[in-house]
């Protein structure tokens, strides 16, 4: 195990670390661990992430902006201090409603021996 598996690690204003451009959608990964990622994301109003799938479940939390999130069959607003689930594999697709900025939590399995009591 490294140093950086074994401390806590934090950051600070994180919806300030990417900006809102103009015509533009933008994703900064700004934490990577073992257990999982964090990419940042700025939409234009009308800006979107087209239906996709992803091959472990995530988290999105709006932290500015308003956005319209589809997740299979559902669709609803989100707006700052929302937070949603995606399960693997569920299609979904993301819609600035105006300029907005959301972070994503991607979950990775754990290690086998980190998994392990004992």
């Amino acid at each position: 195990m490294t140093d950086d598996e074994t401390r806590m690690r934090a950051l600070d204003d994180v919806a300030q670390m990417v900006s809102v451009q103009p015509e533009a959608t933008v994703s900064r990964t700004v934490m990577r661990t073992e257990g999982g990622n964090v990419v940042l994301f700025s939409f234009d109003a009308g800006q979107e992430l087209s239906e996709h799938t992803a091959a472990m479940p995530v988290f999105v939390q709006t932290l500015s902006g308003r956005l319209l999130v589809r997740g299979g069959d559902e669709e609803r607003e989100a707006v700052p201090g929302d937070l949603i689930y995606f399960p693997t594999r569920l299609p979904h697709a993301i819609r600035a409603l105006e300029p907005s900025v959301m972070m994503l939590t991607m979950i990775t399995a754990a290690r086998a021996h980190d998994a392990i009591d004992g």
